[in-house]
């Protein structure tokens, strides 16, 4: 199994509008963060992890222009509002895409994206909603799920296993739950929600994410969603051996 990070930025992405590049290096290409977004590669099948506002190019770039399903963590917007490019995608691939969420999440965003969903007039649709309920079984990799607090909804975080080794992808949190940490302890690699060095309302800080990496006891650690505060360099600096910025691009293996 592979992780391709599409985009390891926040909701701003980095730069913001306005070149707006904060306290990191705009001469540091790893610095230039798309929304965040990820693609799994699991044997033949490709799994879409958010789809933001950046879709089109960061699929574009990863040279990929067909995925198998779609998994939507939560519904804000720069982790939902490149759903219109799905259409493109069914077009590729001659089908409707499946688009996975837990239930309550389908719910809010069947609404939003109707057109998608159940098409009109003119369109016919090219989505089909699957609620997420177990855990899941794709070619040899077991992928489960928990429920993540992000402020007043949820996010959902997930591990994959292959063999002995595993991965964990954890975006949008705030706290880790005892049951987060059940499911992620002792993991090889640890992709996690990181905005900042300062605490933030929904989001998890530099210091919370090493602390709970070291309790968790996890191989790798690898932060992402990262705002314009954290220069790529400057944290490749002072991160311990075994934790590492992420950036638009990276591949992880397990």
């Amino acid at each position: 199994m592979k992780l391709r990070i599409l985009g390891s930025g926040t909701s701003s992405g980095v730069p913001r509008i306005g070149n707006d590049w904060g306290s990191v290096d705009p001469g540091e290409p790893r610095n230039r963060r798309l929304r965040a977004s990820a693609l799994a590669s699991i044997g033949g099948q490709r799994l879409l992890i958010d789809a933001g506002p950046d879709l089109r190019e960061q699929l574009n770039a990863a040279g990929v222009g067909e995925v198998d399903r779609v998994l939507v963590t939560h519904d804000h917007a720069d982790h939902i509002h490149g759903l219109d490019d799905l259409r493109q995608v069914a077009h590729n691939r001659g089908d409707q895409v499946p688009v996975h969420g837990r239930a309550e999440l389908l719910e809010r965003l069947i609404p939003r994206f109707r057109y998608l969903f159940e098409g009109n007039a003119l369109y016919p649709a090219v989505c089909r909603a699957h609620p997420i309920d177990g855990e899941w079984n794709e070619e040899g990799v077991r992928i489960r799920f928990v429920d993540q607090p992000h402020g007043r909804i949820t996010s959902l975080g997930m591990r994959f296993d292959e063999g002995s080794s595993s991965l964990v992808y954890a975006i949008d949190f705030v706290e880790l739950t005892d049951a987060m940490a059940s499911l992620y302890a002792g993991t090889d690699i640890w992709v996690a929600d990181c905005l900042r060095r300062r605490p933030h309302p929904t989001h998890a800080h530099l210091d919370a994410v090493l602390g709970w990496a070291r309790e968790l006891k996890v191989g790798r650690l690898v932060l992402t969603h990262l705002d314009n505060s954290m220069d790529h360099n400057q944290l490749v600096s002072e991160l311990p051996d075994w934790a590492e910025p992420a950036w638009d691009g990276l591949e992880l293996e397990i």
